[in-house]
């Protein structure tokens, strides 16, 4: 029962609450831009055991991985990075939380701007990455092929 007591359910790393009952290697994917990769890289960059509870930690800890979270960009290869090439200014970037969903609806903006041929798909709400689309993807009141009547001649 004691150990139940001691246990912060919610932990405040970036601009997100994570969940406190999971391990920090789950708990870190919480924040957006962060995946199962990300997360073991993170906490090895903190020292932090990634199989422990996040909220059974200490404020030290969090306080390290709060830290890592913020140079991660620094410490990994381009490569590793969810935008390598940013398209404005042509640097290395590592989005986390909202500005991952900003950063992409500014990107499907501007191929709706320049008119490419993906930012008419987006606009006119067809698939963009070059899947078929005679059967699927159909949206309103579209059925399929109209067949004759069975009785008739």
């Amino acid at each position: 029962m004691a150990q139940e007591e001691d246990i912060k359910y919610f932990v405040r790393v970036g601009t997100t609450d994570l969940d406190g009952t999971k391990s920090v290697r789950v708990a870190l994917t919480g924040i957006t831009g962060v995946g199962r990769h990300t997360s073991t890289i993170i906490s090895r960059m903190a020292n932090v055991d990634e199989y422990v509870l996040l909220g059974r930690l200490d404020e030290e800890s969090v306080n390290r991985l709060r830290v890592a979270v913020e140079q991660y960009i620094t410490k990994i290869p381009s490569w590793m990075a969810n935008r390598p090439k940013d398209v404005y200014t042509g640097e290395t970037r590592h989005l986390f939380g909202g500005d991952v969903a900003l950063t992409k609806d500014e990107d499907v903006n501007l191929m709706r701007k320049i008119r490419c041929y993906k930012g008419i798909r987006h606009e006119t709400g067809q698939k963009v990455r070059g899947q078929r689309t005679k059967s699927t993807g159909r949206t309103g009141t579209t059925v399929g092929v109209k067949r004759k009547s069975a009785g008739g001649s």
